[in-house]
C-alpha cells in the first residue's frame, strides 16, 4: 500500500552533506513520527535551503531522529546540497 506523508515538515540544524538530524515540526505540520513514518522506513524527501534544493530517498531512524540521504535530483549537479542549518525538509512516500 502506498503511503503519503505530505503533512510532515521539520527543521534541522544539520550542516554539510551528511545525514540529517531532524528537528521539530514546522508550525502547522507534523514530525516524521507523528505523521506515521516507521523506524527504518525508506521515504522520498525534499529539502529546501535558500536557493538550493534536493529530492531523494532516505531511511528514517527514530532514535535521534535522523534521515539518511540518497539524492535523486538537486540544484548542485544532482549531488547532495551543502546544508546551512536552516533548511526545511518534508517526506513523501
Amino acid at each position: 500500500m502506498a503511503k503519503l506523508y505530505n503533512l510532515c515538515r521539520t527543521t534541522t540544524s544539520t550542516t554539510g552533506r551528511g545525514p540529517i538530524a531532524l528537528g521539530s515540526a514546522v508550525a502547522g505540520f507534523l514530525s516524521f513520527s507523528s505523521a506515521g513514518v516507521s523506524d527504518g522506513e525508506t521515504v522520498t524527501y525534499a529539502i529546501e535551503d535558500g536557493a538550493n534544493s534536493e529530492i531523494g530517498r532516505g531511511v528514517y531512524t527514530a532514535s535521534g531522529p535522523t534521515l539518511s540521504r540518497s539524492v535523486i535530483r538537486s540544484t548542485d549537479s544532482n549531488n547532495a546540497i551543502s546544508l546551512s542549518g536552516s533548511e526545511i525538509g518534508r517526506a513523501h512516500v
